[in-house]
């Protein structure tokens, strides 16, 4: 299904759309996020395995939970473990098109991907300059016509390992602030339940952001359980303009303002271990060098919405192509 694809949604051998000047002196040199590292986790696993998914592992907390489980299956009946997987190969080939090192957590979406330390352990292993790991949620085995909406999922601070807690603690809260904005400008509603704040869900049971020591994007795509969230999770252009968002979160983040913030002047006096429950820092529309390009990508996802077949959506894919060129040099 998302095999025309695979060559890279945003491909340095750009196809520019007839409205742009195709200058050749101008083009992408496919180097824009060399050097940068991106750890992707589809979360979540397939059943081509001999594993026991309810195998206790270390929780982050001093507790321990399952290994893994195989992630809800949304109503058109697609295991959350393809859509998660499907949307990633999509934001690993943006990513790579830009010179980044893209790092997965599993090969394929059959094959034994890790208990969810091992995925963790993989990601700081990595060195990566963010790792995003992708989800999408559910809230009935039936159709939830009220509750829809993306979310971002952020560890309660302080994070017991010291290398995680910092970790998340800025770089980690930063960047989920800009995935959150990056999803709103691509048109996605925030969720509407389970105390979902603006966009973003604090948590301690979640044990991802508990293991890990680089800055982590804990991302619930949608809910599976929700008519419109989950066709839009199932569809092969649905799956695109939730590539898109992500990957115009992590540009962002990789070629956005630095990470230190300064304080709020006007704000009252907290104590020193307070830690804000949601990211309180600037707006990605706030920012310099990435979001010229970020911003330019996100306007692509209305236009995903106008097509229904793979000939709609190779020609959004062609736009985002020839934006690249355009975008990058200016």
């Amino acid at each position: 299904m998302l095999a025309f694809l695979s060559i890279g949604l945003l491909s340095a051998a750009v196809i520019a759309p007839a409205a742009a000047s195709a200058d050749p002196a101008s083009e992408s040199t496919g180097n824009e996020l060399s050097g940068k590292t991106v750890f992707l986790d589809p979360g979540h696993q397939g059943t081509g395995h001999s594993e026991d998914l309810t195998r206790q592992v270390d929780d982050g907390r001093g507790g321990t939970k399952d290994c893994q489980t195989t992630g809800m299956t949304s109503l058109g009946g697609v295991p959350e473990h393809t859509i998660n997987w499907n949307v990633s190969q999509l934001v690993k080939s943006s990513l790579e098109s830009l010179g980044a090192t893209v790092v997965t957590s599993r090969a394929d979406d059959t094959g034994w991907g890790g208990c969810v330390d091992e995925r963790a352990e993989a990601a700081t292993r990595s060195g990566a300059d963010v790792a995003v790991s992708i989800h999408a949620d559910s809230t009935s085995t039936g159709p939830d016509e009220n509750k829809h909406g993306f979310h971002l999922i952020v560890p309660t601070l302080p994070i017991p390992d010291t290398a995680a807690d910092a970790a998340q603690s800025a770089g980690g809260r930063q960047a989920t602030s800009l995935m959150r904005d990056a999803y709103e400008r691509a048109g996605f509603t925030p969720a509407n339940y389970a105390g979902v704040t603006d966009g973003v869900q604090e948590r301690a049971d979640v044990a991802g952001p508990a293991l890990t020591g680089v800055p982590l994007v804990f991302v619930e795509m949608g809910n599976g359980s929700n008519p419109s969230d989950a066709d839009t999770l199932e569809t092969t252009d649905g799956q695109l303009k939730h590539a898109i968002a992500l990957s115009t979160g992590i540009i962002d983040y990789l070629l956005g303002p630095d990470t230190e913030v300064a304080p709020d002047e006007n704000a009252a006096e907290t104590d020193a271990e307070t830690v804000p429950s949601v990211p309180t820092v600037p707006s990605a529309a706030d920012s310099t060098a990435g979001n010229s390009l970020s911003r330019l990508l996100s306007e692509l996802a209305p236009y995903v919405d106008a097509g229904g077949g793979e000939a709609d959506v190779r020609a959004v894919a062609d736009v985002a192509q020839g934006l690249l060129r355009q975008i990058l040099t200016r």
